[in-house]
């Protein structure tokens, strides 16, 4: 009954059932689709759902989310909830979490997505494509690739962009310099 419906009606059907009923529904969900429903819940039902969820069952959902989302999450959760759910993530997640946390709750670096793909002005086209193909499954967004230099931003390149362009282009020619962009804080 669920298959191909947006999560967030997944998330307010979950919300108006009884709790067994909920618990066993999202259990039923891909590791995906758990992600991005749990995301979308209210406050409540992510309780309730966490309190009955195994450790390793919570730690299948935060490791399918994003970490923009997951970042979120934590700032809306009380305090005891948030240490379960840090407890079910790796030193590395945890790390990029508080990196996120930091940043005043209405400024850009507390929203920024920071799973994205990033090319090298000097990379063909050809190695653009194959790096999008190995890393791109993990990112949140791939739509647009950001190039960037000593971590800092100087172009973006569009998927589209990327397929229409012969192989042995430099990224450098095809990127887009005329940037729109705002500071973190």
């Amino acid at each position: 009954v669920l298959e191909n419906t947006h999560p967030v009606d997944v998330a307010e059907f979950l919300d108006e059932i009884d709790n067994r009923q909920m618990i066993l529904v999202f259990r039923m969900l891909n590791k995906d689709e758990a992600a991005e429903v749990f995301t979308e819940m209210n406050n409540d039902t992510r309780e309730v759902l966490l309190n009955a969820l195994t450790d390793s069952e919570i730690k299948e959902v935060v490791d399918e989310m994003y970490l923009d989302d997951f970042a979120d999450l934590l700032e809306e959760m009380p305090a005891n909830v948030v240490d379960h759910l840090l407890m079910s993530t790796d030193e590395e997640t945890r790390k990029q979490v508080n990196a996120l946390l930091k940043y005043p709750e209405d400024s850009a670096g507390s929203i920024m997505n920071v799973e994205y793909v990033a090319f090298q002005k000097n990379m063909t086209v050809e190695e653009a494509i194959l790096k999008l193909r190995q890393v791109g499954i993990n990112k949140e967004t791939i739509y647009t690739c950001y190039v960037t230099e000593k971590r800092k931003l100087i172009g973006v390149v569009s998927v589209k962009d990327l397929l229409t362009s012969g192989d042995n282009r430099l990224i450098e020619e095809i990127m887009d310099t005329n940037l729109l962009y705002v500071y973190t804080l």
